[in-house]
């Protein structure tokens, strides 16, 4: 990992989907939200679901959701601005609708502006246009952790990860942020053997409402400066734009590639590419 950045102090290091690339939850997740929504929307939801992990839906990876308009929003990947808005079926708004509607910037607060960072929102988003409560989406998020963490669920190892981590804890300090509670990412970090990792963990993040707080406060902690400091995860809105804006350099997993280019940014497939 020395190869692609220098004289790093901190690394900080993200959860669901970077320490683990396994996907199956997300569709267990859609199971059991499958069964909070109304009987004559439920083919609907699926089909609204199974469209977006096609990549042929409004709502994809990297958008928000605005369950207020029911709108979906494409935004600036550096600064976060609302560039474009679509209705549910993929029609588009006018550029003056979306200036008046989105003149301030966004507030991610889970319930009515949602960051699509990851595989989590797409059958969230899913939900909540079919009517689905906050409270419900939550019941059957607790119970996808919970799955996660029995028999019948078994995460994959990422081959030469508890190896790359180790090595890299004699260079810098190894810091993990996840939005996860703190007994679901004990669990986890068992599972996948890395439970004596990571010296400090900040659970219930709440990224990316509080992402850039949380990296400046760990700097500071660490005597670590934006040049010296990587954030690394899956997530283009909890992790990666937020360190840009604060000058950090970043790592991102995204499989299928992204079209953006940044002096701090390096694209990667996932993790085991860094530790080959």
């Amino acid at each position: 990992m020395k190869d692609f950045y220098s004289d790093y102090k901190l690394i900080i290091f993200d959860l669901d989907g970077t320490l683990y690339e396994d996907t199956d939850h997300f569709d267990h997740y859609a199971s059991l939200l499958k069964e909070r929504v109304a009987l004559e929307h439920q083919e609907d939801f699926i089909a609204d679901y199974i469209a977006m992990k096609k990549g042929a839906h409004a709502v994809g990876i990297g958008k928000a959701y605005d369950a207020v308009h029911d709108s979906v929003l494409t935004l600036d990947p550096l600064t976060l601005k609302v560039t474009h808005v679509q209705n549910w079926d993929g029609s588009e708004w006018d550029q003056e609708k979306v200036r008046s509607t989105y003149k301030d910037d966004l507030t991610f607060d889970f319930e009515n502006i949602i960051a699509v960072g990851d595989g989590w929102w797409l059958p969230y988003s899913s939900a909540r246009h079919h009517g689905v409560s906050v409270e419900d989406t939550y019941q059957c998020y607790t119970r996808t952790k919970d799955f996660m963490v029995t028999d019948d669920f078994q995460l994959t190892k990422t081959p030469g990860l508890k190896e790359g981590l180790l090595k890299l804890k004699e260079e810098a300090e190894v810091v993990l942020v996840t939005n996860s509670e703190e007994d679901d990412v004990q669990r986890l970090l068992l599972e996948l053997d890395l439970d004596e990792i990571f010296p400090e963990i900040v659970p219930l993040a709440q990224k990316p409402v509080q992402t850039k707080e949380i990296f400046q406060n760990l700097m500071k902690k660490y005597g670590a400066s934006p040049g010296e400091t990587i954030s690394i995860g899956d997530n283009l809105i909890n992790e990666i734009a937020p360190a840009l804006l604060l000058g950090m350099k970043t790592i991102y997993i995204q499989p299928t590639g992204i079209e953006l280019e940044h002096d701090n940014l390096k694209v990667v497939n996932g993790l085991e590419e860094l530790f080959k």
